[in-house]
């Protein structure tokens, strides 16, 4: 994501917080974020730092466990563009963009 937008200033990410469930604290890590609202604190999390507990209790990240269901999707990261194509597992920027453009 942060190649893409050094390179497109147009363009812009959504991030919906999934944590799988084989991932070890995914989903308090994940409310603590949403919580935060803190793109540092996913960050931190990404770089295996501590992430304090949540401050709030919310079922946001429940919502979005269960939209990934509806939606089929089963892994991270997974990109939607906005006509409704699913990208599932890593792509580099160049083809975010390439997807982007090339519709």
């Amino acid at each position: 994501m942060k190649k893409v937008l050094e390179t497109r200033k147009d363009i812009a990410f959504h991030i919906v917080l999934f944590p799988l469930s084989f991932h070890k604290d995914a989903k308090r890590k994940s409310e603590s974020i949403w919580c935060e609202r803190s793109l540092d604190m996913l960050e931190d999390a990404f770089d295996k730092k501590p992430v304090p507990d949540p401050a709030c209790k919310d079922d946001v990240i429940d919502q979005n466990i269960a939209l990934a269901g509806r939606l089929g999707i089963t892994g991270t990261p997974a990109i939607i563009y906005s006509d409704g194509r699913l990208v599932s597992g890593f792509i580099n920027a160049e083809k975010i963009i390439e997807l982007l453009v090339n519709k």
